[in-house]
């Protein structure tokens, strides 16, 4: 990256109207084309920013706040990477000690959360059917404190993960991409195989996989999911994907063989996930308090993926991708077989090959939340990254 080609960068980006302005990000397939082309194209000026040791930071002042209802290393340090590279101080709601654990309602808590707040982060991707409904209600909450005049600005609701999408990760993977074959341009035609693999845990989200199908299919890929017999994705996501290959030229298909998917792949993500009826079963058994019933969901669950033990990322299918040289993909932490467990996602030798190309992956995340952060508080990002570029001083070191 040339310095010179930060205000050429810079214009392009001022030519996109992302129409994310004191919005909120929950579903990528409801954000704009030129929302998605602005939040890439941002994000890679904070990373070019960085790189030349400028300083991005916007606010004096502010919160950008996070909410975990599940497990999270990436995602969790990723929120609080972006929101520290734009001058944000983060802090983490633990609910168990907030007052949410003895009934405070949502509307309620988004409005006391929201205070001199400028972003909220949330991840709730355990309960199918549920995360993106609790993500919503918090989002209209504070658009209704906003409006009468509690809150002085409209905070932003980013979705970290739900159960349908996890935004941050398909356009940080989108990022992975652009960056690997040369452009958002080059991606055209190219075969993505987003496949099931096999894992000895049960209740992996749906939200990946989904948000891979309905991102890719938009930048005129041939988009290729495949899973065994009912391992289905959420129809929306799926009248998604089949529509967004018709406007872009691309293509979307669904297979029910790993083999199929693999074969000619310039791509592969194998990654596993919940049949849609194991979460449902266990979103009602959670809210019951069935210990005994999750157990048992669980037992029935496991015998049901061992029964695809053969779904794994192996040498010789990578030697039926695209002379042999597909480039691997995970969003981590993927299931590596005879390392993190017996059998898995991925065998050892592939994924040690492409080990680095993962952490790449991984490293554009931090640049998509802030630049989110960046669409969504400001009105004018261009304008606000040319003032940036006039004023910072340079803090490489030479």
């Amino acid at each position: 990256m040339s310095y010179d080609q930060l205000p050429l960068k810079i214009a392009l980006l001022a030519g996109l109207d992302a129409g994310l302005f004191e919005r909120d990000v929950l579903l990528s397939w409801h954000v704009s084309e030129p929302g998605i082309r602005a939040v890439l194209l941002a994000s890679e000026l904070l990373e070019d920013f960085t790189r030349a040791g400028l300083s991005p930071r916007l606010f004096d002042s502010g919160l950008g706040l996070s909410i975990f209802r599940d497990k999270s290393t990436r995602t969790r340090y990723a929120f609080r990477a972006g929101c520290n590279l734009l001058g944000l101080m983060t802090e983490e709601v633990d609910e168990s000690t907030s007052q949410i654990a003895h009934g405070e309602t949502v509307r309620e808590t988004a409005t006391m959360i929201s205070f001199l707040t400028e972003v909220v982060g949330i991840r709730d991707d355990m309960f199918l059917g549920e995360g993106h409904r609790f993500q919503q209600e918090m989002a209209v909450s504070i658009e209704d404190s906003h409006r009468a005049g509690v809150l002085m600005h409209r905070t932003a609701v980013l979705n970290l993960q739900s159960d349908l999408d996890h935004p941050t990760q398909s356009l940080a993977d989108l990022r992975h991409l652009t960056a690997h074959f040369g452009g958002l341009e080059r991606l055209r035609g190219k075969k993505i195989a987003m496949t099931w693999a096999y894992s000895p845990s049960y209740g992996k989200p749906l939200s990946v996989p989904q948000g891979i199908i309905a991102l890719m299919t938009r930048v005129g890929m041939d988009v290729v999911l495949a899973h065994p017999p009912g391992y289905e994705l959420v129809g929306e996501t799926l009248d998604a994907a089949r529509g967004f290959a018709v406007q872009s030229g691309g293509r979307f298909s669904v297979v029910n063989s790993m083999a199929d998917a693999f074969d000619g792949a310039d791509i592969v993500y194998p990654k596993s996930w919940a049949p849609m009826s194991v979460m449902h079963r266990r979103t009602e058994l959670l809210r019951a308090g069935d210990t005994p019933g999750l157990a048992a969901l669980e037992r029935e669950a496991l015998d049901n993926n061992a029964r695809f033990k053969d779904w794994e990322c192996t040498e010789p299918l990578m030697k039926t991708t695209k002379a042999g040289r597909a480039l691997y993909m995970h969003c981590l932490p993927a299931d590596v077989s005879g390392v993190s467990c017996a059998a898995g996602e991925v065998s050892a030798s592939v994924f040690n090959r492409y080990r680095h190309d993962t952490y790449r992956e991984a490293s554009y995340k931090p640049f998509v939340i802030a630049a989110m952060i960046l669409a969504t508080r400001f009105r004018d990002p261009a304008a606000v990254l040319d003032r940036c570029l006039q004023v910072s001083p340079s803090r490489r070191h030479e």
